[in-house]
């Protein structure tokens, strides 16, 4: 059996929330303009509109983690004779799943107005809604530290009665960072992602070695089930 421990490590790496912001020049580049790479584009060169999607790495690694999480569970739960039915177990596993899958399918949509977070519309019916902001209503991008070390950045805007999220784990986050700086003119040269791919590969990694553990556990509570 999984410890329960391990769910607050999974809920941990779920996107998380805020903090102050910083100003400094715009840095520069040594390459001519023609070798800049796409996410040090001038403004000028920035497509007008752009479209941002999580990480299929990161999906993938959540999705598979929380499979090597729950699956085991109705098959113990049987092999135990516990007192919630499996199918329940079922149940929940399909829908923690769907409530996982909708919140990896966020969409980060950029344009010449503002930046807006979406996502699909059977997810929007649950009240994920997303949220939208106009360039000209952001007046600071706040930095808060998480309980995991790392930091995350929230829009304010001018009526800051609320702040926005801004999506980390993005694929063309440093792109999504050069939208934000041309169209607000906020510093955003510090701006990191919340966390670096190859700390995803040795999650996957590890998630692979557990799913071997759910696949022999799963077995073995299966053997003991036909023992009785």
């Amino acid at each position: 059996m999984l410890p329960y421990s391990h769910l607050s490590d999974f809920m941990s790496a779920l996107p998380a929330s805020d903090i102050d912001a910083v100003e400094m020049d715009s840095p520069e580049s040594e390459l001519p303009e023609s070798e800049l790479p796409e996410s040090e584009l001038p403004e000028s060169e920035l497509p007008e509109s752009d479209s941002f999607k999580i990480s299929p790495l990161i999906q993938l690694t959540l999705m598979s983690f929380y499979t090597a999480l729950v699956v085991p569970l109705p098959f113990l739960a049987e092999a135990t004779n516990a007192s919630i039915s499996p199918v329940f177990l079922w149940i929940g596993a399909a829908i923690g799943a769907a409530a996982l899958y909708g919140g990896l399918s966020e969409r980060v949509e950029v344009d010449a107005t503002g930046i807006a977070v979406t996502y699909p519309s059977w997810v929007r019916v649950f009240g994920r809604r997303g949220w939208s902001l106009e360039w000209q209503d952001i007046t600071a991008l706040k930095p808060r530290s998480t309980g995991q070390g790392g930091i995350v950045y929230y829009f304010l805007n001018q009526a800051k009665d609320r702040a926005y999220l801004l999506p980390v784990r993005i694929v063309g986050f440093a792109r999504l960072v050069r939208y934000v700086q041309a169209k607000t003119n906020i510093d955003t040269r510090d701006v990191k992602p919340l966390a670096q791919p190859w700390m995803y590969i040795i999650l996957l990694g590890l998630t692979a070695l557990l799913l071997l553990m759910d696949i022999w556990t799963i077995t073995n509570a299966s053997s003991f089930v036909a023992d009785f």
